[in-house]
């Protein structure tokens, strides 16, 4: 499981028949402390995320294991909204606080 902030879509009007439905998200991949690392990546949406929001999203073959991507060609997938984290007691992230966003 990883944590990335979600920065925007891809449409795509030609695309395999098996993602019909599915959302595409733009994710930034996050640290522990909140701060980005690493390249972009898009990822299918399995439970309704929305730009601006921090997610938990999986790789691999655990991106096919939810309801909605079992069986479908993806390499990533969103599987929950992030509501809040801490690390050793101390929070790092609390959802709707602006000094998080």
């Amino acid at each position: 499981m990883l944590l990335a902030l979600v920065t925007g879509t891809v449409v795509a009007s030609a695309k395999s028949e098996r993602t019909d439905g599915l959302k595409m998200l733009i994710l930034q991949p996050l640290d522990l402390e909140g701060r980005p690392k690493g390249s972009y990546l898009v990822a299918f949406d399995a439970i309704g995320a929305g730009e601006g929001e921090v997610v938990l999203y999986v790789t691999g073959s655990s991106a096919r294991q939810t309801e909605r991507t079992e069986g479908k060609p993806t390499d990533a997938t969103i599987f929950a909204i992030v509501d809040t984290w801490d690390v050793g007691g101390v929070v790092k992230y609390e959802k709707g606080n602006p000094h998080d966003e």
